[in-house]
């Protein structure tokens, strides 16, 4: 913890909270004032050559370039490691090669600077930062990225879980769906990017397998017949990317207004990768107007796995009592959204 003289300095000043992300294929460090101003949000991508993710490969990236990122976070924040108050880190879930690499980074700060660390869940600060930037206060969220697919909203001191993904997430689907399509990725441009492209084209509706199971979806059925169709060769990829599309952003659709009708809630927050996608944005805006509420979705900077959510939910934590001891600071892969204590919310 801060020494006496260190703590006074701190107070006469402005507090800084560092976030460091590292769930998954982005490392990114963010840095954000306590009164949610993001100073800072540096983002290093690792892209695969070929196929999926490989933790392994990807923590190698995030290790290779994080003093890079740290110093590009400091310099376009314009302030120096020791004006820091607070460091925060994706705790989980996520991949565990992946989250390790940051949870060291964050520690070895925190231990050098003698401040405090705090653990924050990935999910939480998708939302957090969502509310942040898009000034909603007590939304539906739709958090559809590569590794998640979430419809939550805050209920008796937790973000609760209305639906979810059964299997894989909404944007795996789009992404294996793209690799065996023999379709190319750009750091500036992923795959849901270029599916949504080619979908623009399509024009026939090709039946695919729909599967929402209550207010939970599987996608791995439907990921299974389109790569089948695609094999087969008898439709246009313009129409199987168009025909993927509609059914899976139906099926998200068709539960996230079911959570909006059961909670009555008048915000509803579009977040995560695949928040960028035109038509996924169209659909549930359309279901916001039709139950009186209002419709946002996050920039794409901050809609990505980004350090910058980190950072404001780990002011939001700490000022609210919450302190990771370093001996307790372990990575969670599966630390599950409905798991979190928000005593920041009323």
């Amino acid at each position: 913890m801060l020494n006496d003289n260190k703590m006074k300095e701190k107070e006469n000043g402005e507090h800084y909270c560092l976030g460091v992300e590292s769930t998954a294929d982005d490392f990114s460090v963010g840095i954000s004032t306590f009164d949610g101003e993001i100073l800072a949000n540096i983002i290093s991508a690792y892209v695969p050559s070929e196929r999926g993710i490989h933790p392994r490969e990807a923590a190698r990236h995030h290790g290779e370039v994080a003093n890079k990122v740290l110093e590009n976070a400091f310099k376009k924040a314009r302030i120096k490691p020791r004006d820091l108050s607070i460091i925060s880190f994706s705790q989980g879930p996520g991949l565990g090669p992946c989250l390790r690499t940051g949870a060291t980074v964050a520690r070895a700060l925190a231990s050098y600077l003698g401040i405090p660390l705090v653990g924050i869940n990935h999910c939480v600060a998708h939302i957090e930062i969502g509310k942040l930037k898009t000034d909603t206060k007590d939304p539906v969220t739709l958090y559809v990225s590569g590794g998640n697919t979430i419809v939550s909203a805050f209920d008796s001191g937790r973000y609760r879980v209305f639906g979810e993904t059964l299997d894989i997430a909404l944007g795996n689907c789009l992404d294996v769906f793209a690799r065996e399509a023999g379709l190319h990725q750009r750091v500036d441009e992923p795959f849901g990017a270029v599916v949504e492209k080619i979908a623009a084209k399509g024009k026939k509706l090709i039946h695919l397998p729909y599967t929402v199971k209550g207010m939970d979806m599987s996608f791995s059925g439907l990921l299974t017949a389109a790569i089948n169709l695609l094999k087969r060769g008898e439709y246009k990829l313009e129409d199987l990317c168009y025909s993927l599309q509609e059914t899976v952003f139906s099926m998200v659709t068709e539960v996230t207004e079911r959570a909006l009708a059961h909670t009555e809630k008048k915000e509803v927050l579009l977040t995560g990768g695949v928040a960028a996608n035109k038509r996924l944005q169209s659909r549930i805006k359309a279901i916001a107007k039709e139950h009186d509420a209002k419709f946002r979705v996050m920039p794409r900077e901050f809609a990505v796995d980004n350090g910058a959510m980190i950072a404001w939910t780990g002011v939001l934590a700490h000022t609210h009592g919450i302190v990771t001891p370093i001996e307790e600071s372990f990575v969670r892969l599966r630390w599950r959204l409905e798991e979190v204590e928000i005593p920041w919310m009323k």
